[in-house]
């Protein structure tokens, strides 16, 4: 789902106020391993650590390990996309200015025929009416109707959890919420549609089993965690270059700025920004770096 893009998921869980959670889910027998990265220069040296995070967990989920507690203790600064997630007001104010508009087409003129009754299933599911979305902009739309189902709650999301270790320390910020949600902001009216359409079809997807990408995140599971990076709203190359590789590629140059500095860096960011040939690791690569998963 879209939570593990790094896409503003935990921008409209605050915002609008969270999700139901299910403490079924809110343990896991096996040892958590989300995926994580060493940075090393060419001489070899330990330069900094990725790690994958996700933006809403139930309560009680165990994602810390010794290898993150190493590099939170070691690490001379923390890298993240928003550096205010616990700034609800701020974030809840300016997810209103952009997404709202006047004058829109009603929320079914939106998407196909075809869609319609999966939006407006997934629109009641969600406890709104169709009138609720006159004024909200269609990428907002599907944003918020993402969240449809979510068991999570993002006060308990990874980043916000890090964000609070590093409280006192140093911390970059590669985006912030307001240039983040300007991304969508930005996306041509027939892109933002595609959009809606494909978190239609990633909530009929996982209907059968919501939990299992926070799964994967959980263990670790880098396969599982890959293909949904590639598929779905990811497999539409507009789409895919504006949510992901050319943020990777903004974020890159910020990051070899920091490295060349002489500070290691925990750079924390979205699963799906690590993953594959556009993610920060093969990006790291090509600049000399050697990325090696150790987790």
């Amino acid at each position: 789902m879209i939570r593990l893009w790094g896409l503003v998921a935990a921008v409209l869980l605050l915002a609008l106020g969270g999700c139901k959670q299910d403490p079924r889910t809110a343990a896991d027998d096996d040892a958590p391993a989300p995926l994580m990265w060493e940075i090393r220069d060419q001489s070899g040296e330990i330069r900094g650590w990725l790690f994958g995070t996700i933006h809403a967990l139930p309560d009680g989920a165990r994602w810390r390990t010794p290898l993150l507690e190493r590099a939170i203790e070691q690490a001379d600064l923390l890298a993240v996309e928003i550096a205010t997630l616990d700034d609800r007001d701020g974030m809840a104010q300016i997810f209103t200015r952009l997404a709202t508009s006047p004058d829109l087409p009603d929320i079914g003129l939106r998407v196909p025929k075809g869609s319609r009754p999966e939006l407006f299933g997934l629109i009641e599911h969600a406890d709104y009416k169709p009138a609720d979305f006159s004024r909200i902009e269609t990428w907002a739309a599907a944003l918020i109707l993402a969240q449809a189902g979510d068991n999570g709650d993002a006060a308990n999301g990874a980043d916000l959890a890090l964000l609070r270790d590093f409280a006192g320390r140093k911390v970059h910020e590669f985006e912030g919420a307001e240039s983040q949600l300007g991304i969508f902001d930005s996306l041509p009216e027939t892109e933002q549609r595609d959009l809606l359409v494909a978190v239609l079809e990633e909530v009929g997807a996982n209907e059968a089993d919501p939990e299992r990408l926070r799964r994967a995140w959980l263990k670790g599971d880098a396969r599982t965690l890959e293909t949904a990076a590639s598929t779905g709203l990811m497999e539409d190359p507009e789409l895919r270059e504006a949510l992901l590789v050319a943020r990777n590629r903004d974020w890159i140059g910020q990051l070899d700025t920091i490295l060349t500095s002489g500070e290691r860096p925990l750079i924390a960011v979205g699963t799906a920004h690590l993953l594959g040939p556009d993610g920060l690791p093969a990006m790291l690569a090509q600049r000399g770096y050697t990325a090696r998963r150790i987790q």
